[in-house]
């Protein structure tokens, strides 16, 4: 169990570094350093109106936030990790799905993330599957 929270919290340090380059992206102004093609450029991508929520607040900066709660729950509460690591894959999903249908471009930052978010569910369900199991009696 202390292993799966360990690895856990690498990804979601992993998952934090990978979102504060996608902030860093969103507030770039000179040409981005993953525009790589036509179809892979991390600038178009967090310059489109779907890299902010409320007007405001970057989704690379809820990507920070969400990690890092992941990493603060790992361990402590197993359940909670899994639902939150949960929500963050559906979310991730859904900007996936964005950059896909409605973009047409690709950013390689959110397809790592989206990898990562999905690692870190499966060990959160893992753990929290793990934390549920009762030792039997000697």
């Amino acid at each position: 169990m202390k292993t799966l929270t360990v690895v856990i919290v690498i990804l979601c340090l992993a998952g934090a570094a990978v979102a504060s380059l996608a902030l860093g992206e969103h507030y770039n102004n000179d040409p981005s350093p993953c525009d790589i093609n036509a179809v892979w450029d991390c600038g178009v991508v967090n310059h489109s109106p779907y890299a902010v929520l409320w007007h405001h607040v970057p989704v690379a900066m809820i990507g920070i936030i969400g990690y890092a709660l992941l990493g603060a729950l790992a361990g402590r509460f197993p359940g909670t990790t899994a639902l939150t690591a949960f929500a963050g894959t559906l979310f991730s999903l859904r900007l996936t799905w964005i950059e896909w249908k409605s973009l047409g471009i690709w950013c390689i930052y959110c397809v790592t993330s989206q990898g990562i978010i999905i690692a870190i569910l499966a060990l959160a369900l893992t753990a929290a599957l793990l934390s549920r199991r009762k030792p039997h009696p000697a």
